[in-house]
């Protein structure tokens, strides 16, 4: 028996239910053209994910029933499995509905609710108990909803409801490892059921989550048989021979470097088209974090949609306006040079006698940093474009950053990317053409809010410092547990004491990208008034 199925990984928008569904359709067309039997949307691609509190209305889940009905009367002659949200009865599902002939057929409860890292699924559904095997083509095919394979327990019920072949819908972001932590989940699922699997994957960027696709198949050994690319919408057909999924197309896989740029630019597209924004707003510093963001702005939106702007001080060195004026130069995008010197006056003049006898500090130095906001944010509100901040992973542990300043923004594009990873990406982005001037890579890096500044002046070297907050922020380890590892205590305690002391700053930031395992957004929930001591 041979049973050609088509994976759709779509990119599905938050709350256009009509353009999902429009999106669905679509896709089935074209599935339906090239010989599909039957095709797979991802978890939820009918109301896109996650909807968060949307899925508290009655009006949302209504108006996703009504979509689903007129979709199933628009469906081309294909059966379609369309993840949606589900109201019966007053419980509420995070459901999976094969449509065929103008009606739904049969519709799978997801049994399995994650409540950790990013997700918050038991605030809004309840969890089934059933499994569901529909027949397709005289194929037995289970199916599953993402979190359900990741613990034993609902793949066995579809093998044990006599699937022989297992379909997974998933909404599953993205973060450094994920897919071959996903892959080696399945292989599990796999041992124990003996069934191959098609997994496919929700693709985009939804504010500070990327989804990735990377949609796969795996045969009932657990051998990768289709790969779908990462980063893209997509549509593939593989075909089921007597229960055995033949070789299908095999994207490749990816070094670290390009996996997270490209996370970052589908990360920035879909942010500001998803919220109509026309273009964005940089402000360059000469120095690597600005000159990173910007080229992941342009490699998203193109040079005509990102304009960068230079807004000197007297401590701004001449090599950085060389340096910036260069890369312009080499990107294309419109620059401004603003200097700042003429506000700094001014701040100096009005403040004078509230200063008076008081030495100068970092409060000087952060006027500067909160003039530059001021002036991004007017360009803004008068263009319509969105800033993007430039601070990184390492910088907003610290609180390495001016609120109301260099934080001021709409999107943080690198805010969960360690300055180590910076360097990296900014090295990596050379290799497609050498955009970045060497000397922005090289020079040691500063604020240059006073003479001579870099940031070592005031931070552990960049590799101690993010070893340090990636075992505290993103493994949980006690003070005790990181110097035990080898650091030195004097690094951890000012680290981790940093660390505590910035959480009302990073509160205030704007939302940016997650790539790792754990950002400081969704998934990080401190309390700002903390006195709890670490152990050391």
């Amino acid at each position: 028996m041979l049973l050609k199925i088509a994976i759709a990984q779509i990119n599905a928008v938050v709350g256009d239910v009509a353009g999902n569904a429009a999106r669905i359709l679509d896709f089935a067309r074209r599935a339906r053209d090239r010989g599909a039997d039957v095709m797979l949307t991802p978890e939820l691609a009918l109301c896109g994910y996650p909807p968060e509190d949307l899925l508290l209305r009655g009006d949302f889940y209504a108006a996703c029933a009504s979509e689903m009905e007129a979709l199933a009367g628009r469906l081309p002659d294909i059966p379609v499995i369309v993840g949606h949200p589900l109201e019966e009865n007053g419980r509420r599902f995070n459901a999976a509905t094969l449509l065929a002939g103008g009606r739904a057929l049969a519709t799978y409860r997801k049994q399995r609710l994650p409540n950790a890292e990013v997700f918050d699924e038991k605030r809004y559904f309840e969890p089934s108990g059933a499994p569901c095997v529909v027949t397709i083509r005289g194929v037995r095919c289970g199916i599953n909803i993402c979190e359900d394979v990741w613990k034993a327990g609902a793949a066995d019920q579809a093998r044990d409801a006599g699937a022989q072949v297992l379909f997974v819908l998933n909404a599953s972001p993205y973060h450094i490892g994920k897919q071959a932590l996903r892959a080696g989940i399945l292989r599990q699922r796999i041992e124990t059921t003996g069934l191959p699997v098609v997994y496919v994957n929700l693709v985009g960027g939804q504010d500070e989550l990327v989804f990735d696709g990377g949609s796969f198949v795996l045969d009932a050994r657990g051998e990768a048989r289709c790969r779908l690319p990462m980063f893209e919408e997509a549509l593939e057909i593989v075909e089921i021979a007597d229960g055995a999924p033949n070789p299908g197309p095999f994207a490749p896989e990816q070094p670290v470097e390009p996996e997270v740029y490209r996370a970052l630019t589908l990360g920035v597209r879909d942010y500001l088209g998803k919220n109509g924004f026309p273009g964005a707003i940089i402000g360059l510093s000469g120095g690597i974090d600005s000159a990173l963001t910007l080229c992941v702005a342009v490699d998203a939106l193109g040079a005509d949609k990102v304009r960068a702007v230079m807004m000197p001080s007297p401590y701004t060195a001449e090599i950085s306006l060389a340096d910036s004026r260069e890369m312009i130069r080499r990107l294309g995008v419109r620059y401004d040079e603003i200097p700042i010197e003429p506000a700094m006056r001014t701040f100096a003049a009005m403040l004078e006698k509230e200063f008076a006898g008081l030495p100068a500090d970092t409060t000087e130095e952060n006027l500067q940093a909160r003039i530059r906001g001021m002036i991004l944010m007017a360009l803004s509100n008068k263009t319509g474009a969105l800033v993007l901040t430039t601070g990184n992973k390492s910088e907003m542990a610290v609180g390495y950053c001016t609120l109301y300043g260099d934080m001021a923004g709409g999107f943080a594009v690198i805010k969960d990317i360690f300055k180590t990873l910076v360097y990296r990406l900014a090295r990596w982005r050379n290799t497609a053409g050498e955009v970045i001037p060497e000397r922005i890579i090289t020079r040691p890096p500063s604020a240059e809010l006073k003479p001579g500044q870099t940031d070592q002046d005031s931070l552990p070297p960049y590799d101690v410092l993010d070893a340090i907050v990636e075992a505290y922020m993103e493994h949980d380890l006690s003070p005790r547990e990181i110097i035990a590892r080898g650091h030195a205590e004097a690094d951890v305690r000012r680290v981790v004491r940093l660390l505590k002391v910035s959480e009302y700053k990073r509160r205030q930031a704007p939302v940016g990208i997650r790539v790792t395992r754990r950002g400081f957004g969704k998934d990080w929930r401190y309390p700002i008034t903390n006195r709890y001591g670490d152990p050391y």
